[in-house]
Formats: C-alpha cells, structure tokens, sequence
C-alpha cells in the first residue's frame, strides 16, 4: 500500500510548515511532560513522542493532534507494538500518529508505505557512523533525518553535504545558545526533552523570537479536545500507563 496521497501530503506540509516557523520539537520521555508540551503547542513545531504502550499511545496522539500539533512515535519505546506489517498497519489505520521514528531501516521503508511520515534516527559516534548514514537513507527514503547527539553541531554540515532532507538533531542539549549553535550549522528544527528549552526559536537560525499568534502554522486554533474527553483523559492515562510499567495491573 502506498502513501496516502491528499492526507499524507497535507500531514508533510503541515509538519514543514511548523519547522520553518518554530525550529522546535518536544521530545517527551514523561508523560508528567504533556502538558506542558499542549500549553505551549503555538511555540512547537510538534512532538516526538518516546513514552508510553499500545494502551493509551492512542489517546496521547488525540490529544496532541486535537491541539494541531503533528505527533511521531518513537517505535523503539512503545511497549506493546509490534514494527512488523501488521503492527504498521495497525499504528496507521486505529493510532493515527503523523509519523513514527525509528532507527531501523527495514521499519522506516515499511511506515512509508502504510503512509505514515518517517523520522530516521542515527546516532554519531565515530567516522563510520557517518558513513552508515549516507548508505541507510538511499536504501530508505526517509522524510527527515535525526542526527545524535546535538553536541556535535559540525557533523550537521557532513550530513548536510550528502542530503538535502531535513535535519533535525538532539541529545545533550541544556542550554538555548546549544541549539542556536546547532541551527547555524544547518539543523531544521531541535529535538529537545528539556522543557525548559521548548520555546519558539523562529525562522531565522540562531535568533530567537517571542511567539506570536500570526506565527502559529494552519490548525493551531482549531476548536480543542477538553481534556476530560481525550480518551481516559490525561490523569487517567498517566496512572493507568504507571500502573501498568509497575505491574500493579
């Protein structure tokens, strides 16, 4: 099955459109985090989501996409969901997610085609790795690359000189000028955990800016999910994802 045209081609435009205007992603590894993330959804180009299982995955993306903020899972760090065709399909037709992230390029070649957007991840550590990169995304064809960690900004240029992908870094990032750093080097947009670090950086690389309504991509003030509505609502998900990590249930 192939991408699916109008909806898939909307979802990319959407999802470029935050990236020229806000440089920032969430990255959320907490799910006390999510709030914050939705308080701040005009400040965001989006959110990459590393937390969570198949029993409320589905109710963080309602949320997030209720916001008008595109929601990718990092599939490596969902319990529960399986990264083969059926699994894929499943994520694609019943979760929803704008896109997924992934390490792996057999999984990105596969989201693709069940018409999801693909984040490939690659983590530098050596000259080698740099030339991973460069054999894994002809095989792969993903719609954006994620280079880590950030702190090894010159290494966005490299990447830079062989794909004209965007490029999106994080990791190890605990200060603004870290991440202004790394857009003069290039980067599209920062990933970031540290909430602290979730404010618009703006169109231009290594300048910040105060976020403006006018500045919000097409969606963001679209009438919103109450929280109480989402699903089990937000409480609920985070107790009952607690109670499920812990083995209470």
């Amino acid at each position: 099955m192939e991408r699916a045209g109008k909806n898939g081609a909307a979802d990319h435009a959407a999802f470029l459109e935050g990236l020229a205007a806000h440089r920032m992603i969430a990255s959320i590894k907490d799910p006390r985090h999510i709030e914050t993330a939705l308080s701040l959804h005009r400040q965001l180009s989006g959110i990459f989501l590393l937390t969570g299982h198949i029993g409320v995955v589905k109710g963080y993306v309602d949320v997030f996409r209720a916001h008008g903020l595109p929601v990718f899972l990092h599939l490596e760090k969902m319990g529960g969901l399986s990264t083969d065709n059926y699994g894929l399909d499943y994520l694609a037709k019943v979760i929803k997610p704008t896109g997924i992230i992934s390490t792996k390029t057999s999984v990105v070649k596969t989201a693709k085609k069940m018409g999801l957007l693909t984040v490939q991840r690659f983590f530098l550590v050596d000259t080698e790795g740099l030339e991973n990169i460069a054999k894994s995304l002809a095989q792969s064809e993903p719609d954006i690359v994620e280079v880590m960690p950030a702190r090894i900004p010159d290494m966005i240029d490299r990447v830079k000189s062989f794909t004209s992908l965007p490029i999106i870094t994080g990791g190890l990032l605990y200060e603004q000028s870290q991440a202004e750093e790394c857009l003069r080097h290039g980067a599209a947009a920062i990933s970031a955990s540290r909430p602290e670090l979730w404010r618009c950086l703006g169109p231009s690389p290594g300048l910040l800016r105060a976020p403006t309504a006018a500045a919000a991509p097409a969606g963001r003030d679209r009438k919103r999910f109450p929280l109480a509505h989402v699903g089990l609502g937000l409480t609920a998900l985070y107790e009952y994802s607690y109670n499920l990590s812990t083995g209470i249930i």
